[in-house]
């Protein structure tokens, strides 16, 4: 081939992968009817519960979409016209890198030194936000778009290609991105079980008036732009949330949705997400405005306790620098954040280097929570029914690197994939312990000469 053929033949290549790249089209019709592509039956909807009051709302909903650096999503025409209708977080950090450690994070208070996207099943004394909501009543249910059906465990789920009719069988959903299905204090709980839903639940719970306190939203793999863009994912978001938003049944006056990003996805800068706060419990001074606090997942956890005064997880959702409370609750609540120059801040943009549970290379087993932790709820530390609170990080084994034995992590794999997947405690040597690797206190270390945070880590790994 001449070296002008070949020039041409590069020159084309761009044009030919923009012209393969999928465009937008919906699951379903509307954002609140069935869809039959990836199921056929919608499920009876929630039995609807008295609603638990809370100090600033009565309803918390998290939206999650996928990998995108934070001045993308600023710079997206969808991005520009939410913020006008809502608080912008502007310095708003994920926890850790690639997409399944932040899910696990954000309601277990801890991503237990993950450093994949693989399939773990965390034990069943190991509690989280789940224990601390139905300890006061508040009800709750997570809703993963394209997922087959109530509670399904596996781990993905591939259905018709709906953007290209011609094409095989898509993997819409993933199991990495369905936080609940990873503990095993959930999947081991018929009616929590029950819970986890698809999106057909969502539009029925939704036309049921029966949307239960505590929401968390996955949409599927295109449209949280994770196999897709940004501007797909907007394309989503324009679809959905104004039907959304407009429906008093999801959105009232006592709601507060918090939409951002799992994580960023430049590996080689801080882990800083584009995070809103809408709904129509926002108050209306807050609207298009700006708010610097330092916040993390884990504030997603620390606000809702503070609102609900709520017990912890005595895990990071205690460690007062990576847990400051939304400032609009803050204030409300009488909570004091704590003031993270921008010099100080945890680096999060860094993984499989820290001890863990879930982490075959430097494996340490669960140990107890720190049991002495006040969280922003004012409250102690929830105790599973089964925690070794003697066992903690102080008295725990050294790491032990597990992948130079040919072993894996205790509770990695599908259920009984071997002897303690899935038992409660089956830890290793911290067999009936619970709670988290941190212990809810500051994991601090140097790498590469820079103090780094037990927070959350990727190390020149592609996003997964």
């Amino acid at each position: 081939m001449s070296l002008p053929s070949l020039a041409l033949l590069v020159a084309l290549v761009p044009a030919v992968l923009a012209a393969q790249a999928p465009q937008f089209a919906p699951a379903a019709l509307t954002p609140l009817s069935t869809s039959t592509n990836y199921t056929g039956a919608t499920n009876s909807t929630l039995a609807k519960q008295a609603v638990v009051p809370g100090k600033v709302f009565d309803r918390f909903i998290q939206i999650w979409l996928e990998n995108t650096d934070y001045n993308d999503a600023a710079t997206s025409a969808a991005f520009s016209n939410l913020t006008e209708q809502g608080l912008l977080l502007s310095q708003y950090y994920s926890t850790t890198h690639p997409s399944e450690p932040n899910y696990a994070a954000v309601v277990g208070g801890d991503f237990w030194g993950m450093g994949d996207d693989n399939w773990y099943n965390i034990p069943a004394n190991i509690s989280t936000v789940i224990d601390l909501l139905e300890d006061k009543n508040i009800s709750w249910a997570s809703y993963m778009e394209s997922m087959p059906s109530d509670g399904f465990q596996g781990f993905n789920f591939s259905s018709a290609n709906y953007l290209n009719s011609s094409a095989p069988p898509y993997t819409y959903y993933v199991r990495k991105h369905n936080p609940p299905i990873l503990y095993d204090s959930v999947v081991q709980v018929p009616e929590r079980l029950a819970r986890i839903r698809n999106f057909n639940d969502l539009a029925a719970d939704v036309n049921a008036s029966a949307v239960p306190q505590w929401l968390f939203i996955t949409p599927n793999m295109v449209d949280d732009g994770h196999d897709t863009s940004i501007d797909f994912a907007s394309d989503w978001l324009n679809f959905w949330l104004p039907s959304m938003l407009s429906d008093p049944a999801f959105n009232d006056n006592r709601t507060i949705i918090l939409l951002t990003f799992d994580e960023n996805e430049s590996d080689d800068i801080n882990n800083r997400v584009y995070t809103l706060v809408l709904g129509d419990g926002l108050p209306d001074n807050l609207r298009n405005t700006t708010d610097d606090t330092y916040y993390t997942h884990y504030s997603a956890l620390s606000t809702v306790q503070a609102n609900w005064g709520l017990k912890s997880l005595g895990r990071q959702d205690t460690n007062k620098t990576v847990s400051n409370v939304f400032t609009f609750v803050a204030n409300a609540t009488n909570y004091t954040n704590v003031a993270v120059a921008p010099s100080a801040l945890p680096l999060t943009n860094l993984t499989g280097v820290f001890d863990g549970p879930l982490n075959a290379n430097q494996y340490v087993p669960f140990t107890a929570p720190n049991m002495s932790a006040v969280g922003a709820g004012g409250q102690g530390v929830f105790v599973a029914s089964s925690l070794n609170q003697s066992f903690t990080s102080a008295v725990a084994p050294a790491p032990v690197n597990l992948t130079a034995q040919n072993e894996t992590v205790p509770a990695s794999g599908p259920p009984n994939a071997s002897s303690s997947a899935g038992a409660p405690g089956a830890s290793g040597s911290g067999a009936a312990s619970g709670g988290g690797s941190s212990s809810g206190a500051v994991d601090a270390r140097t790498v590469s000469g820079v103090v780094v945070l037990g927070l959350g880590v990727l190390v020149g790994a592609a996003l997964l």
